[in-house]
């Protein structure tokens, strides 16, 4: 039986739970810095930027490092190309957000994400019936189809920040579809019996994800495993925020500046920690050798 290592476990979940209101507020906060008329500008060079946090990782040749830089290459890319970007075309367009008594629940651009769900689809044929890759899911699936003697014995080629970007950004995508679909009152509603199982059955899956996340000891790969667990476990927060449970500081930061502030230090600090930690742990490995 495996050993539990709740130190590894608890800062991988922590620095990759940290990334998601943090993000949401750096692109309130950007928007209102920047007016509305520059910020597609900024959304696109928030994105190139990300790019080349991706391109940094996937020429690192230290594993933690690369995942770090693909994981906040996508947190830039999403960012800057996809919330920004649809933000920016829902502003075009005119759409107007959801209101319930006179507060937003649904802001414009979160109403055009959905029309998305084509390509999200097409990526999902891609790695279910075009590749075999390191996901269980797939290949859970693959084998379930018999579909997997069909793409051979070897899996793609595998580079640790581009595994971390695509983890990362797809899971994202497909969770803010499954919310947004639920919400919507044609298909469900944020008071359906649907969205109640998306609420509790995430929880559940997260803490069973954690549970298997204890026992990892090898921090890169702890920190690409707590990807999926607080993105499912994230479902959960934003449908209690939804239900005004608490208060998203995170929506609007500049009424919370010490909490984000406060927030944003402890990220930094577990990210100085462990990337120091493991620079030490490398350097006492290389003396006992």
């Amino acid at each position: 039986m495996k050993r539990l290592k709740p130190l590894t476990a608890f800062s991988a979940f922590s620095i990759v739970l940290l990334t998601m209101p943090l993000g949401h507020a750096a692109v309130i906060l950007l928007q209102n810095a920047l007016g509305r008329e520059h910020v597609a500008l900024a959304g696109v060079l928030l994105g190139f930027a990300g790019a080349g946090l991706l391109l940094a990782g996937m020429f690192a040749s230290k594993e933690l490092i690369a995942t770090l830089l693909g994981m906040f290459g996508a947190l830039f890319v999403w960012s800057g190309w996809i919330e920004i970007g649809f933000e920016y075309y829902a502003r075009r367009l005119g759409i107007e957000p959801v209101m319930q008594n006179g507060v937003v629940v649904t802001r414009a651009e979160y109403l055009l994400m959905p029309s998305s769900v084509g390509f999200f689809a097409i990526i999902m044929l891609y790695y279910l019936f075009g590749v075999r890759s390191g996901c269980r899911f797939f290949l859970w699936f693959q084998r379930l189809l018999r579909f997997d003697s069909r793409l051979g014995a070897g899996r793609s080629s595998r580079n640790v920040a581009m595994v971390t970007f695509m983890e990362f950004n797809v899971l994202l995508w497909g969770f803010y579809l499954v919310l947004l679909f639920a919400y919507d009152e044609r298909f469900a509603g944020d008071r359906h019996p649907v969205t109640y199982f998306i609420a509790f059955g995430s929880l559940l899956w997260s803490i069973l994800l954690f549970v298997k996340l204890l026992k990892i000891d090898h921090l890169a790969y702890a920190i690409r495993y707590a990807i999926p667990t607080v993105l499912i476990f994230w479902n959960f927060v934003e449908i209690l925020g939804r239900w005004n449970v608490f208060t998203e500081i995170w929506i609007e930061p500049s009424k919370y500046v010490l909490e984000i502030a406060l927030m944003t230090l402890v990220l930094l600090i577990l990210m100085f920690s462990v990337l120091f930690g493991a620079k030490g742990k490398q350097k006492s490995d290389a003396k006992q050798a």
